[in-house]
């Protein structure tokens, strides 16, 4: 039984047409979470416990935004790719579609809501 058809044989999509880009989508996010969660982690627990005008402050610096707004974004975007791959793993027809489009939107919402804070407190 031959699981590729000519045309995907001579593509190089193989059975699913797309699991390749979406593996290596999958790691180069895992790639830039590696740094990104400690340094996170690091720079929440750090700006933790003091005043709101010392939380502010330490928001405020352009080192602790960047590094905040970045790993706000790729962790954000790495949870909306897992969530697209279950999704699409479980899931089939109509309901598939709704669940697709509303883990995009909830996982952008996030995203834009948490930017939009960071860049309040930033300015």
């Amino acid at each position: 039984m031959r699981y590729l058809t000519d045309r995907k044989r001579a593509q190089g999509l193989g059975a699913s047409g797309a699991g390749t880009h979406h593996h290596w989508q999958m790691m180069v996010s895992s790639m830039l979470m590696v740094p990104a969660v400690p340094l996170f982690i690091f720079i929440v627990g750090a700006g933790i416990g003091g005043t709101y005008e010392e939380v502010v402050a330490y928001f405020a610096r352009p080192c602790t935004a960047i590094i905040t707004g970045l790993s706000l974004t790729v962790i954000l975007n790495h949870l909306k790719h897992e969530a697209h791959e279950a999704i699409e793993d479980y899931m089939h027809g109509v309901a598939e579609k709704v669940a697709l489009v509303a883990a995009s939107a909830f996982s952008y919402t996030l995203i834009a809501a948490g930017l939009f804070s960071l860049i309040k407190i930033a300015l």
